[in-house]
């Protein structure tokens, strides 16, 4: 089997998505985000830690002035089902700013739809989100400001290229279908 950073790859799952066709598509969208954005200077809010892989890479795909900052989230523990509690804000003001929300997956919207409402109270000039995987079919929330989505993908567990199980396989560069012999009793996709 192959190894990456001391990893079985074999152990996690099929190939999905392969590194080559992410970067062809982080591109597209870097393109994509810098017409829509030409001389708006958005800043960039991205949800620690499963996209932070996605953020560098789209920051990198950008040719327009912008900035970073990140966001921590947690799922509340007393069986809530779909509520977040906020861990880290944003450091910089966002009024008057356009943000662009960047996603790692976008499924029930819950998430998504937390921060809109949480970072729209901060009045900015515009709130939009890019996503790396959209499973729309799974949606609880209407009416999401998602203008850009990487790929659509079917309802499976996904893991590498940020995305991680119980914090395995976050480093793989290429995006798998997370076989069910590697996955944990309860596990769950780790944002």
């Amino acid at each position: 089997m192959t190894r990456t950073s001391d990893v079985e790859i074999g152990e996690v799952g099929a190939v999905h998505l392969t590194r080559a066709e992410i970067a062809a598509r982080v591109t597209e969208l870097g393109t994509e985000i810098g017409t829509a954005y030409e001389r708006l200077d958005p800043i960039l809010v991205a949800p620690l830690k499963s996209s932070v892989v996605f953020l560098a890479d789209l920051t990198r795909a950008l040719r327009i002035p912008h900035t970073l900052d990140v966001i921590e989230l947690a799922p509340y523990t007393d069986g809530q089902d779909g509520g977040v509690r906020l861990l880290k804000d944003v450091d910089a003001p966002l009024e008057g700013r356009h943000v662009l929300l960047v996603e790692d997956v976008v499924d029930t919207g819950l998430t998504l739809n937390f921060l809109c409402r949480t970072l729209g109270l901060r009045a900015p000039a515009s709130l939009a989100a890019v996503t790396l995987l959209d499973r729309p079919y799974r949606r609880l929330v209407d009416e999401l400001p998602l203008h850009f989505i990487g790929f659509t993908v079917p309802d499976e567990l996904f893991a590498g290229y940020g995305l991680g199980l119980d914090e395995r396989w976050r480093a793989l560069p290429d995006l798998h279908v997370v076989s069910s012999i590697a996955l944990p009793s309860a596990a769950t996709e780790a944002a």
